[in-house]
């Protein structure tokens, strides 16, 4: 018997060894595979490029584990089973990483040239890219390292920037004067889905308006507001609307119309409602039903300008408190109430998102922005195409959240002013309101005025190049692996991208490709830490998986992930949970130094002579074979995981083994070559079965077996 087993698994001894051979093996490349008479076919996965700003945390080892797992299982299924991956610039979530780089060194990212910055990001994320695809390889994953992309690269860059051209010329991009979500201390607009919802409580001001009381919780904002609103429908207030009022303030005296609109809710508040176009969301959309003017009183740092006269300069907080102030004076305040409510804030640094009137660039997503494709929006192509059944997602209740998302989205706001991203190609004109994308810097005077031109200094955000990502890894439109391997066959990502991702590569995929761009969506949860937490850095919870690979060995590592981790949910982390696989993993070599041990030399080509209680434990391996492949055809790795860790500790190590053991010490050499026949075969089943979960134990194991010298299990029939 090999040597190699006489002592326990230690999993650090064989890791970086078996990563090796796989890597030279060259089958990672679907190119590279040995031909099988059962060959299924191309079989696509896309990873989800990590960001390339730091180490892998726990949700890329999820991710990693539950896409390595279903490639391992295609490829040995007969498949062409191609793993593409990536890392992802990541634009805004880097640039705040750097950020606080910067920070600590007591520079700030506003004193610094453009390109200087964008040069440093670059460097910095290029060797933290390094550092992260190291990680994803202790991982055990399986992926084409020879067609690896990054978002930043020349020719991705290029195609972008294309697609915005297309979609300008086909009038599904625009540039427009909107409000849009500000965070005061990026000082950048993001879209809807990069705002947080936070629950707080704040006070609701009622404040006497002419005739009126209405009830706000921004009683700074009044120095911008145009009209009060009403719902036609309240008999309150139904003789004043169409009418003008006169309205005091600590700066005097405005002058509003009152409007009457549908969409004011006649319950909040007094049921009439001031309107600040140029500082709230629903405030602008009102203004542009009823042709409101827009009067900006907040400047880009959250302070407050001209406009407010004596409050100039103020922040939000403080202004509020000195209006409040001075209207209880004048005795304009009716009553305060609490009031709790979900306030917009940054989803990377938390604070409170200001509505700003910005012009930014647009992509229309509804029906009322304009048609892609036989008359139908962006969003609607893409609920379509889900409605059809050419997309299933797992589990099926995120197919009700996507069409929910399609069917009640708004115009996406993909301009960023940070420099960390691909740039907008587009020149834009200061003395009118000219705007058009310019690919090969040819405008250089406004074909509208004449006037000066100016190039675009915005970014993507970086969704609008992520969301081509399935198109751009595969060579979209005319390389061979497109043609080959889209539509791609699943997309596994986490559940928070079902508002974030999920639908702009379903958008761009029937778009530009006239296509989905993936059968399948598996979507899995967040992993916590063992109490359930949320892991964050400030409370000093978060589990580094490369050093649970240092302690415990990745096939540990990837069973204490996904075993009890059905899709769609969140997860517990548990240290504990993974030191029991790595017990796992070192019974399984137990077992196959037992079996090994009792069976050297034997030659398995002669037909065994089965006892009843034989063919019933192979009958039995048949069972758990066949149900094996079942749960992973249909994406239950969970469960898969979890019979396979029973039926080989508890009934192949625990009974079958030790019902053997005095047939192998027997006198009958036709009995015993039966046991070591059957207990030879379950191992060799359950290794194999085993693999795509626990790929470095079992490739080890593997390559040992008798008859086995140069094979590579990874590529073996299923």
């Amino acid at each position: 018997m090999n040597e190699l087993f006489n002592k326990p698994y230690e999993a650090k001894e064989f890791e970086e060894a078996i990563y090796k051979q796989w890597e030279e093996s060259g089958y990672f490349n679907p190119d590279n595979l040995p031909e099988r008479k059962d060959d299924k076919g191309p079989f696509t996965i896309i990873m989800p490029p990590p960001n390339a700003n730091g180490h892998l945390h726990a949700g890329h080892a999820l991710f990693i584990t539950l896409e390595d797992i279903i490639t391992r299982y295609k490829r040995m299924r007969g498949y062409k089973a191609l793993w593409i991956p990536g890392a992802d610039h990541a634009g805004f979530e880097t640039q705040v990483v750097y950020e606080k780089k910067l920070e600590k060194e007591g520079r700030s990212r506003f004193k610094m040239d453009p390109q200087e910055l964008f040069d440093e990001i670059m460097a910095f994320t290029l060797e933290n890219k390094q550092y992260m695809e190291q990680e994803v390889k202790r991982m055990g994953a399986s992926c084409d390292w020879s067609r690896e992309r990054f978002t930043l690269d020349a020719d991705i860059m290029k195609k972008v920037q294309g697609t915005f051209a297309k979609m300008y010329e086909d009038g599904l991009v625009y540039r427009g004067l909107r409000t849009v979500n500000w965070c005061t201390k990026h000082q950048t607009s993001l879209s809807d889905v990069e705002t947080e919802s936070v629950e707080k409580m704040d006070k609701l001001y009622y404040i006497k308006y002419g005739p009126f009381v209405v009830a706000t919780v921004r009683p700074e904002t009044i120095f911008g507001d145009v009209a009060v609103a009403v719902n036609p429908n309240d008999d309150r207030y139904k003789q004043y609307i169409g009418s003008v009022i006169e309205v005091e303030n600590p700066n005097g005296k405005l002058i509003l119309k009152v409007i009457g609109d549908d969409s004011v809710d006649i319950e909040f508040g007094t049921g009439a409602l001031k309107v600040t176009p140029a500082h709230d969301n629903n405030d602008f959309a009102l203004a542009q039903k009823h042709g409101l003017e827009h009067i900006i009183t907040i400047d880009q740092f959250g302070k407050l300008n001209e406009k407010a006269g004596k409050y100039a300069g103020m922040k939000i907080a403080e202004a509020r408190e000195k209006v409040v102030a001075d209207l209880e004076v004048m005795g304009l305040i009716e009553k305060i109430e609490d009031y709790k409510h979900q306030v917009p804030t940054c989803y990377k640094c938390s604070t409170t998102i200001e509505p700003r009137l910005l012009p930014q660039w647009f992509v229309k997503m509804s029906s009322q922005g304009g048609s892609a494709s036989g008359g139908q929006s962006l969003a609607e192509m893409a609920a379509k195409a889900v409605d059809d059944g050419r997309i299933e997602f797992i589990p099926d209740n995120y197919r009700k959240i996507f069409l929910y998302w399609m069917n009640n989205t708004i115009d996406w706001n993909i301009s960023r002013q940070i420099v960390w991203g691909i740039p907008i190609p587009a020149k834009l004109c200061n003395e009118c309101d000219f705007a058009a994308p310019d690919l090969e810097d040819e405008i250089s005077a406004c074909p509208k005025c004449g006037g000066e031109v100016r190039k675009d200094a915005d970014t993507f955000d970086t969704w609008f190049s992520s969301g081509q990502w399935p198109l751009l890894t595969l060579d979209f439109p005319d390389g061979k692996d497109f043609k080959t391997y889209y539509p791609t066959d699943v997309m596994e990502t986490g559940h928070d991208l079902i508002f974030k991702w999920i639908p702009r590569m379903v958008i761009f995929g029937l778009y530009l490709a006239n296509e989905v761009p993936f059968k399948t969506v598996y979507m899995h949860g967040l992993v916590n830490d063992a109490k359930g937490k949320k892991m964050s850095k400030s409370k000093g919870n978060v589990i580094n998986p490369i050093d649970l690979i240092d302690k415990f060995g990745t096939d540990a590592l990837r069973m204490g992930l996904i075993i009890g981790n059905t899709p769609g949910n969140d997860t517990a982390l548990d240290e504990n949970k993974i030191k029991g696989y790595r017990n796992f993993a070192n019974k399984i070599w137990q077992a196959t130094r037992f079996v090994l041990m009792n069976s050297e030399g034997v030659d398995f080509t002669k037909t065994p002579t089965l006892t009843d209680r034989d063919k019933e434990v192979l009958e039995e391996l048949r069972v758990v074979k066949e149900q094996t492949t079942k749960e992973l055809d249909n994406f239950l790795i969970h469960l898969a995981a979890e019979n396979l860790y029973h039926y080989f500790w508890h009934t192949f190590a625990d009974k079958i083994i030790e019902e053997n053991k005095g047939r192998l010490k027997g006198e009958d050499e036709v009995d015993k070559y039966a046991a070591q026949y059957v207990l030879n075969e379950i191992l060799r089943t359950s290794i194999k079965m085993l693999h795509p979960l626990m790929p470095f134990i079992t490739e080890e194991i593997y390559g040992n077996l008798p008859g086995n010298d140069g094979k590579i299990l990874m590529v073996e029939e299923w």
